[in-house]
């Protein structure tokens, strides 16, 4: 944790977004896509549809031709209507700030549960996305794939305190020296500490 906090000292959500609404909204845009693809589309999603009664009350077909670069379009298109729709109706208005209420919402899983609970509601909170899960793996961390395996091992040796922002800085480090292609590990600040189980 201390290593990667010197190379990154600013742990932060890569995605854009101006409320928790919008950040649901990115985070679901994310699955099987980049962040830095979410944020060229976010702008005029956010734009257009401001409250969440304009997403309750859009057209899915609009949604979808705003979002269609982000991939499995439709899916995501009638998901963000459906998380409006949750949010409105069932909790007045307002994100849920826990994974169990969070979860209930279309198209929301533990991951995006996770990053809102710690990035908005700044409660500890472990978002086990491919990252988390890769470089857990490759320093011995963890010996196991799947995601909330991941997240409840980490849970148990990590901070809470400090989790969110290890998470945060596991897909900074991975992107830019623990790479799904490569671990540059001559590179790598967390090089003493990892068992390097490639």
């Amino acid at each position: 944790m201390e290593a990667l906090k010197t190379k990154y000292p600013k742990a932060v959500c890569s995605l854009t977004a101006n409320n928790p609404f919008e950040l649901l909204i990115a985070t679901r845009l994310s699955a099987q896509c980049t962040d830095a693809r979410v944020n060229l589309v976010t702008p005029a999603l956010f734009s257009k549809y401001c409250t969440l009664d304009d997403y309750c009350n859009a057209d899915v077909k609009d949604i979808e031709e705003i979002i269609h670069s982000c991939g499995f379009y439709h899916g995501k298109a009638r998901d963000i209507i459906e998380m409006a729709k949750g949010v409105r109706d069932r909790f007045g208005g307002v994100v849920p700030d826990n994974i169990e209420d969070l979860t209930t919402l279309s198209g929301v899983g533990r991951k995006t549960a996770n990053l809102i609970v710690g990035d908005v509601y700044k409660k500890p909170a472990v978002v086990a996305d491919t990252h988390l899960i890769r470089i857990s793996n490759r320093m011995g961390l963890v010996n196991v794939k799947d995601p909330k395996k991941v997240e409840m091992e980490l849970k148990k040796i990590l901070p809470p305190e400090e989790s969110n922002d290890f998470c945060h800085r596991c897909v900074l480090h991975g992107r830019d020296t623990c790479t799904a292609r490569k671990a540059h590990c001559e590179a790598c600040v967390c090089e003493p500490y990892c068992k390097k189980i490639l």
